[in-house]
């Protein structure tokens, strides 16, 4: 069975493995050729479901270190160290820090080791951010040409919603706000004259 290799997303394959994937990528070029044993699609069925079962542990044991580092994270500043080396291992496998990583090396940059990282995350935040705002991502497509692999049906587009209409006109504003009314003056009564 492959195994995740990394948190980069690689995978180690043993030697039948890399066989059988070289012999279906084969097939796959030259479709023209003679169609693949019961015996060849069967391991290449076994294949492709290890591959399925480790790119899950993969996402698992990513899940996992994430929440290790939360964990070291939420018990600052008593575990500065392991922190620090937890987060430098993340940003090497391709981790993008979240704000609270930042608001936390923000608050821990008097420790030399933990302002060196700061600097790291940002140029790595401000990179991911750059990459989101200019990328727009690209529709997914299926293979089709597996055999098993079919076109979705197209999705008829929404109907636009139409405003329910009030069973009351709106309320001008001189409904809403009544007129003010003009101060009277004070009585002029009781008051001497100069």
């Amino acid at each position: 069975m492959p195994t995740p290799n990394g948190s980069r997303g690689g995978m180690a394959f043993s030697a039948a493995e890399l066989h059988v994937l070289r012999r279906s990528l084969a097939h796959a070029l030259q479709p023209s050729s003679a169609p693949l044993a019961a015996e060849e699609v069967q391991d290449c069925l076994r294949l492709a479901q290890s591959v399925d079962e480790a790119v899950r542990e993969a996402g698992r044991l990513r899940t996992f270190l994430l929440d290790d580092l939360a964990r070291y994270r939420g018990a600052l500043p008593g575990s500065l160290s392991g922190y620090l080396e937890l987060l430098r291992q993340a940003l090497a496998a391709g981790y993008e820090p979240t704000p609270d990583d930042l608001a936390a090396l923000r608050a821990l940059r008097a420790n030399p080791a933990a302002a060196a990282l700061l600097e790291r995350a940002r140029a790595v935040a401000e990179r991911s951010v750059r990459r989101r705002l200019s990328t727009t991502p690209a529709p997914r497509t299926r293979l089709l040409t597996l055999a098993g692999g079919r076109e979705e049906p197209p999705r008829p587009a929404p109907a636009p919603k139409e405003r329910p209409r009030p069973e009351r006109p709106v309320p001008t504003p001189g409904e809403v706000f009544p007129p003010r009314r003009k101060p009277t003056p004070p009585p002029a009564s009781g008051l001497a004259v100069m």
